[in-house]
Formats: structure tokens, sequence, C-alpha cells
């Protein structure tokens, strides 16, 4: 097996183990792993429904009807944007930013066992690297996604 493969099997082993967590920590809460995202990438920041359903690879009706489950939990909401008032912005509620911050707290602490084999200079190295290789920037580091598509 050569290094490329190598390296594209343990991306997706790990990748495998970071969906099962997330599968499971959203079941938890009743939410899917798309409505788990969503909290995720709208913890800090208001992005265009549009936007959204576009980084999330969504049609604007599969995106208008995930929304509106979200907002009947008080989770979410809406709003038109102040930039353009015809485009509509997702935010998050304190409701759904308290649901996101424990949900930070339980992915963390379920990932401890994986991360804590590294000493902290690795675990430091290993979030360079996986930010290299998503296209992650360091300004963007602390996110679940990177800003420009949610």
């Amino acid at each position: 097996m050569g290094s490329d493969d190598a390296l594209e099997d343990a991306l997706v082993r790990t990748s495998f183990r970071l969906m099962a967590v997330l599968t499971r920590i959203g079941a938890e809460h009743d939410l899917s792993l798309t409505q788990l995202r969503v909290l995720g990438i709208l913890r800090d920041r208001r992005p265009r429904m549009t936007d959204l359903a576009a980084f999330l690879g969504l049609d604007k009706s599969t995106m208008s009807g995930l929304v509106e489950r979200a907002e009947r939990r008080g989770l979410v909401a809406r709003d038109r944007s102040r930039e353009d008032r015809r485009a509509v912005e997702v935010f998050i509620t304190p409701a759904g930013r308290e649901l996101e911050e424990r949900l930070q707290k339980e992915i963390r602490a379920a990932l401890a066992p994986f991360t804590n084999r590294l000493e902290s200079n690795d675990r430091h190295e290993l979030a360079r690297l996986l930010d290299t290789v998503s296209g992650t920037s360091a300004a963007d580091r602390g996110t679940t996604e990177p800003p420009s598509g949610p």
C-alpha cells in the first residue's frame, strides 16, 4: 500500500469514527447529522438560506424544511438580511446556542479517548494538518465549518 493509499485509508477510518460519534450524539438529542451541522455552522455566523443550502448540498425546498423543523423546536430563526432585504438569513436562537454548547461538550468528551492518545503538541499539529487538508484557515479554526460556505 502506497503512502497516499495509507493516508486515504486513515482519513476514511477516522471519518467513520467521527461520523459514528456525531450520529450517536445527534440521535440522543433527536437531531440528524445535517441538523447537527446546521447548529455548528450557525454558532458564529448568520448565513443566507441560499448559502447554507449550497454549502450543505441541499436544494432550497429541503433546506426550508430543515430550517422549519428547527424553528418549531426553537433552535433557529429566520430574518430578512440587513444588507439585502430580499434575502433571508438563518441564525441560532438562545435555546439553539444552549443546545449547541451542550453538544460541543458531549462531542469533546466522546472524542477525548481518541484525542488524548496524542501529546499536546501533536494535537496542535494534527489540527493544523487537518485544517490544511480541509481548506480551513487559521482564522477559521475553532469553528465546525469554513465561514464561506458555512
